[in-house]
């Protein structure tokens, strides 16, 4: 598998959850994505530790690790060769929920296929486990949020993040178009997994609920996640807003 095929399972897993993501027309559709949140956990083979080895061989070299704690979450920044869609990989600390939960969502995890833990599209092939009940959901979500969605998501593209500069718009237009749209921004700066650096004027926007069917034939409505929109608060800078995205203060050594 080639990167721009890497990138084209993601994008299509993605928009096939967010249906109205795929509807917009606010920008073109070749239009630039900035870059992928990919969502995982701290359990072999969907770590970090596993899944670097695999994003190396499609190009991507990790720049910068972020740890936040009151989140229990380790991220990792990582560049494509060129001019690309970066991945900020977030990696959900399974030591960090109590027992119950953590010993819960371990073992769906473990249920995994043996032959869906190997391979390039371990994060475009859809939840590679079988679906919890709505009980183990509802646990899992009093625990952590993060936790009840890769239970029914598995470790895959939570949201897409939009520069607005390479869309070639205004962030202030952009906001009121989605709004319009019936994409309503949240202000919340941590709404969208993690917390934002201030160099950012920065949204997320939850999508639609969807509808799911869990373990035991009960359907339920939960948000599957969103988009996010951003910009540079100074044009000047040279780096890529991704690049700005997560609080410095945050950062960690790569070792």
């Amino acid at each position: 598998m080639q990167r721009e095929e890497f990138l084209q399972q993601l994008w299509l897993d993605y928009i096939h959850h967010h249906p109205d993501v795929g509807m917009l027309r606010l920008w073109p559709t070749d239009a630039p994505v900035e870059y992928l949140t990919l969502l995982t956990l701290s359990q072999p083979p969907f770590s970090t530790q596993d899944l670097l080895p695999t994003l190396g061989h499609l190009g991507y070299r990790p720049v910068h690790r972020y740890a936040m704690a009151d989140r229990g979450l380790l991220v990792c920044l990582l560049a494509p060769p060129e001019d690309g869609t970066w991945l900020v990989l977030a990696e959900l600390q399974l030591g960090t929920l109590s027992r119950e939960p953590r010993e819960r969502l371990t073992e769906l995890v473990s249920r995994t296929h043996p032959q869906d833990t190997r391979g390039k599209n371990l994060l475009c092939r859809g939840r590679p486990w079988a679906m919890p009940n709505w009980n183990d959901y509802l646990t899992l979500h009093d625990a952590h949020p993060l936790a009840a969605w890769i239970a029914v998501m598995g470790p895959s593209v939570h949201h897409a993040g939009f520069d607005c500069e390479r869309l070639g718009s205004r962030f202030e237009l952009l906001d009121d178009a989605l709004a319009a749209a019936g994409l309503e921004g949240s202000e919340e700066r941590q709404h969208g997994i993690f917390p934002v650096s201030p160099l950012l004027e920065y949204r997320f926007y939850p999508t639609c609920s969807q509808r799911l069917a869990f373990a035991e034939g009960d359907e339920h409505r939960i948000c599957l996640g969103g988009l996010a929109l951003m910009q540079k608060r100074l044009s000047s800078d040279h780096e890529r807003a991704v690049e700005l995205l997560l609080p410095h203060h945050t950062r960690c050594e790569i070792t």
